[in-house]
C-alpha cells in the first residue's frame, strides 16, 4: 500500500498541474499545527520564483481546483501562501479497511531484497556479558527484525573476541593454579578430557586475576604473550583448552542473550577469521597498497577531503602480530566470500568510530569490497547513570547485564502488585516481560549516537514515554476486546466506519502513519522512529478510549466498528514492539 502522505501529495500534485504549475510542488507533508489542519502544502512559496507569481494567488488557484475533491473536508489558503487541508473521515476509512486486510498491515515490501550482514554482538569470550554489550544487543536486533520484515535478509553476526592475549592470560593462569592438567604435558598421547577444568563463574574469575597480575608482573605477562603465539600456532594442548573456554562461555552467553530475547545467526569468533590473513596480507603488499612504516606493516588511507587527520591502517606490528584491524578486514574477506552482502553494518561504541573509518578505507581501497557494497558504521552513545556518568553498580564496578536485568524485572513485580493483588508466580512471569520492554524501550526511544541517562524509576513507570506504558495500552486493549467476546460477539473485518468525532478521527491518523514509521526507520536505521511513533499511537487511543463508551454503546454496528478500530490499534502496536525485540503480556 502507498503511504497516506502519498495518496494526498497525488491529489494536491494533480490539482497543481491542472493550474499549470509543476506537479511537484504539490509535495504535502504532516502539519506542525494540528489545531489548524492535518495536512499543509508549502509549494506554492517555493513556486514563487519559477513562475513570478505570489504564493497567495497560486495557493488559492490550487485550492480553487481542489474545493470539489472527495478526499478533503477543508482545502484552505492562508497567510503568504500556505495550503491547510482536513482529509473526510470516508478517506481515511477505505484506508483503514485495506489495511485491515493486508497481512503487512500496509507497509510495503521492497521489490529489491538485498543481503545484510549485522555485526552487533562483540563480546570477549571468559567475560561475562555488562551493561556495555546491552545498546550494541539491543540496537542490532531492532534493525535485523526490521530489515527481514522490509524483506530484506539479514544475517546476524556475534563476532567473538576470542583470538587475543586474553586466552593467553586464563592459559597462563590455568597453568600456574592447576600445572599438572594434561593441557601443559607436552608428552600427552591421549584424548583430553571432554570435560572443562572449570566452571563459567570459575573463568570469570580468573581472567581478570589473570588481567591484573600481568600489569605488575612482567615476567607474567611475557609468559601470558608466550602462551597467545602458542595457541595460535596450534600447541595441542593449548586448542584443546580454547576449545573448552569457547563452550563453557558460549553456552553462559546464549542464556544471557536468550534474556535479552536477541538472537543471532552465526557465532562467528575473531580466530574463523585468521585464515584468510596471510594470503589478505600478501596481495596487499603485491598490488603495492602495503608498505612496511617503521617495522610495520600499513596502508595509508587518508583523503585529500579529510578535515582531522586519518592515520595509516596497520596490518602487522613490527613483530608480525596482527591487530583488531587485521582481524576486521580478514572478516570482510570472509563474509564476501561465504555471504556475498550488498551491505554490513556494525553496530558498537561511537568511540570506535575511526577504526572503523581506517577498517572501511582500507578495505574499499584494496578491492575487499566493490563499489556496490555498502559498509555503515552505526555508533552509539553511552548509557549513563544519573550522575551522567557510564552506568556502574553501587560500589562503582561495571554491573553485569543479568544483574541489571535481574534489578529491573524486581522493580516491575514490586509496582505490580502495589497496584493490585495477583497471583505471584503469574506477577513474577508478567514482571520479566515487563521489565524487558521497560530496558529495550528505554535505550531504543533514544536516537542511537546520543548518550542517554537509564533511569530505572522513569523507565519502570506505567506513565509517559516509556515501554511499560506501551504494554499497558496493548493490555488495555486486550482487556476491551475479551469482554466483547465474552458477551457471545465476535470481532469481524471490514466493518471499519467513517470516524465520528475527534479523537477517533486523530486515532485514525495515527493509525494511518504506520507503513511511513516503519519505512523511515528502517531507511535512516533507526529504531527510535517505531518508538516515537507508537508512543503518538498510544496515546491517541487512550485518549479515544477515555472519551467513548465502547462497550456500553447501544448502537451494534458503531460498537462493531470501533472494536475493529481497537483490533487494528492492537495489531500495529503488536508488531511495532516485536521489531523492537519484546512482547506484550496478556494482563498487567
Amino acid at each position: 500500500m502507498k503511504q497516506i502522505l502519498d495518496l494526498i501529495s497525488q491529489e494536491v500534485m494533480a490539482a497543481f498541474e491542472a493550474c499549470g504549475y509543476d506537479p511537484s510542488y504539490g509535495r504535502t507533508g504532516i502539519s506542525n499545527r494540528p489545531d489548524l489542519c492535518e495536512y499543509q502544502c508549502n509549494g506554492a512559496m517555493a513556486a514563487k520564483k519559477k513562475y513570478g507569481k505570489a504564493p497567495a494567488l497560486i495557493a488559492a488557484e490550487v485550492v480553487e481546483k481542489l474545493a470539489e475533491n472527495p478526499a478533503f473536508e477543508l482545502v484552505q489558503a492562508v497567510g503568504p501562501g500556505f495550503i491547510n487541508l482536513k482529509v473526510k473521515g470516508e478517506f481515511l476509512q477505505k484506508y483503514l479497511l485495506e489495511m485491515q486486510a493486508d497481512p503487512d498491515l500496509s507497509v510495503e515490501k521492497t521489490k529489491e531484497p538485498k543481503t545484510i550482514m549485522l555485526d552487533y554482538g562483540g563480546p570477549n569470550v571468559a567475560k561475562p556479558l555488562h551493561v556495555g554489550h546491552l545498546r550494541s544487543a539491543i540496537i542490532g536486533e531492532s534493525i535485523k527484525r526490521i530489515g527481514r520484515f522490509m524483506g530484506h535478509t539479514m544475517i546476524g553476526d556475534v563476532h567473538l573476541g576470542d583470538w587475543g592475549l586474553q586466552m593467553g592470560l586464563i592459559v597462563t593462569e590455568l597453568k600456574h593454579r592447576q600445572p599438572d592438567l594434561p593441557y601443559f604435558d607436552e608428552n600427552w598421547q591421549g584424548e583430553y578430557p571432554k570435560e572443562a577444568p572449570f566452571t563459567i563463574s570459575e573463568l570469570e574469575e580468573i581472567y581478570p586475576s589473570a588481567s591484573a597480575r600481568s600489569k605488575e608482573d612482567e615476567a607474567y605477562r611475557q609468559e601470558a604473550l608466550e602462551a597467545t603465539k602458542m595457541l595460535q600456532n596450534g600447541v595441542p594442548g593449548y586448542r584443546a583448552l580454547w576449545e573448552h573456554i569457547l563452550n563453557v562461555s558460549v553456552t553462559d552467553l546464549k542464556k544471557n542473550y536468550q534474556k535479552l530475547n536477541v538472537e543471532f545467526d552465526l557465532w562467528k569468533k575473531e580466530s574463523d577469521a585468521q585464515p584468510y590473513i596471510p594470503d589478505m596480507v600478501e596481495k596487499m603488499k603485491e598490488e603495492g597498497y602495503a608498505y612496511e612504516d617503521q617495522g610495520a606493516l600499513v596502508v595509508d588511507v587518508k583523503e585529500e577531503s579529510d578535515t582531522k587527520e586519518v592515520p595509516p591502517c596497520i596490518l602487522l606490528k613490527s613483530d608480525g602480530a596482527s591487530l583488531y584491524t587485521t582481524t576486521d578486514l580478514a572478516t570482510i574477506v570472509e563474509r564476501m566470500k561465504l555471504f556475498a552482502p550488498q551491505e554490513i553494518i556494525y553496530i558498537v561504541d561511537k568511540r570506535q568510530e575511526m577504526h572503523f573509518t581506517q577498517v572501511f578505507r582500507c578495505a574499499r581501497k584494496t578491492g575487499l569490497v566493490g563499489e556496490d557494497t555498502k559498509l555503515k558504521f552505526l555508533g552509539f552513545g553511552t548509557m549513563n547513570g544519573k550522575d551522567g556518568k557510564p552506568f556502574k553498580t553501587r560500589d562503582g564496578g561495571v554491573m553485569r547485564l543479568e544483574t541489571l536485568i535481574s534489578e529491573i524485572c524486581d522493580e516491575m513485580y514490586r509496582k505490580i502488585l502495589e497496584n493490585h493483588d495477583a497471583d505471584p508466580k503469574e506477577a513474577r512471569e508478567t514482571a520479566g516481560i515487563v521489565g524487558l520492554a521497560a530496558i529495550k524501550y528505554g535505550d531504543l526511544s533514544n536516537q542511537a549516537s546520543k548518550d542517554y541517562v537509564f533511569d530505572v524509576e522513569r523507565f519502570t513507570s506505567f506513565e509517559g514515554n516509556t515501554g511499560p506504558y506501551i504494554l499497558y495500552t496493548i493490555v488495555r486493549i486486550k482487556s476491551i476486546l475479551s469482554k466483547y467476546k465474552e458477551s457471545g460477539k465476535t470481532v469481524e473485518k471490514g466493518g471499519i466506519l467513517p470516524p465520528a468525532g475527534d479523537s477517533e478521527k486523530n486515532l485514525a491518523l495515527s493509525l494511518c502513519g504506520f507503513n511511513s514509521a516503519i519505512a523511515q526507520a528502517y531507511a535512516e536505521t533507526a529504531p527510535h522512529k517505531i518508538c516515537s511513533y507508537i508512543y503518538e499511537l498510544s496515546n491517541a487511543f487512550n485518549r479515544f478510549y477515555h472519551e467513548t463508551k465502547i462497550l456500553t454503546e447501544e448502537d451494534e454496528r458503531q460498537q462493531a466498528g470501533w472494536i475493529q478500530i481497537l483490533e487494528l490499534t492492537m495489531r500495529v502496536l503488536e508488531t511495532s514492539i516485536d521489531l523492537l525485540g519484546f512482547s506484550a503480556p496478556e494482563r498487567m
